[in-house]
């Protein structure tokens, strides 16, 4: 077993999670808005299939991706969202299909990468289990919005975990983004996980702390939800910027929902 398995085990999981609730739905269905400006339910599924499309072939096609990399420099804003709007006129029978193939692909690709080898991506070169990270936060994010626009619950899970880590590492590059000098010391994050226990990351004894419920944090770092709804809190002026500004997604700074 590699340090990918587990967290691809739980991007599979969340990925069929997902299409149980699109799978249903007639064509209307998946013209119908979710709460991200403009996409569709189409727009959320041809995003994830095109973004996992682009993770298989940072894996299995180095050059092939770099003529991604090209294109994505000419329009580094618009690129994908073009990607997905494209997409997204795909029939929906064809959409799913395409998905399905793609992500079951990328799960095998991911768990036969080498220790130590370095994905390229758009942003830093990551390991295996990174990219199944990044993959799991995109696929459960933009599932939210396919559950939101369906009226749908979505019952949390262990699998929000590795999501909520993600969210701890990316501290100092939501500072970066936004043009801030991270803080120089570590936090304490303590978020209560749904069956009742404790998820920590950093010193006990850390001056600047954020406590609350890990599904709330992982509402934050998506930004599916707005911090003055979710039990979240911050304990020191530091921790209280970051969490105004956390964000668990590569790119510049999102507007939210």
């Amino acid at each position: 077993m590699t340090a990918a398995d587990p967290i691809v085990d739980d991007l599979r999981d969340e990925s069929d999670a997902l299409d149980a609730l699109v799978a249903p739905l007639e064509a209307a269905g998946w013209a119908q808005p979710t709460p991200a400006p403009g996409w569709t339910i189409a727009h959320q599924i041809a995003h994830l299939w095109w973004t996992d499309r682009a993770s298989l072939t940072s894996i299995t096609d180095e050059p092939a991706f770099g003529e991604l990399l090209t294109a994505a420099s000419a329009d580094p804003l618009g690129f994908v969202d073009k990607a997905a709007e494209e997409l997204a006129l795909t029939p929906p029978d064809q959409l799913l299909a395409h998905w399905r193939q793609t992500r079951g692909e990328l799960h095998a690709a991911l768990r036969g990468v080498a220790e130590g080898r370095k994905l390229v991506w758009f942003g830093p070169p990551m390991s295996a289990a990174s990219m199944a990270t990044a993959r799991l936060m995109e696929t459960w994010a933009h599932g939210l919005d396919v559950a939101d626009a369906l009226g749908a619950s979505v019952v949390p899970s262990a699998r929000l975990k590795p999501i909520a880590h993600l969210g701890v590492r990316t501290r100092d590059f939501a500072f970066a983004v936004h043009q801030l000098t991270p803080p120089a010391e570590p936090f304490r994050v303590d978020l209560t996980a749904p069956d009742g226990s404790h998820w920590t990351w950093g010193p006990e004894a850390a001056a600047q702390h954020v406590t609350g419920s890990a599904l709330d944090f992982c509402y934050l770092v998506t930004q599916r939800r707005p911090l003055a709804e979710i039990d979240v809190a911050a304990h020191g002026s530091d921790a209280a910027r970051w969490l105004e500004i956390a964000q668990a997604f590569a790119g510049p700074p999102g507007r939210g929902r």
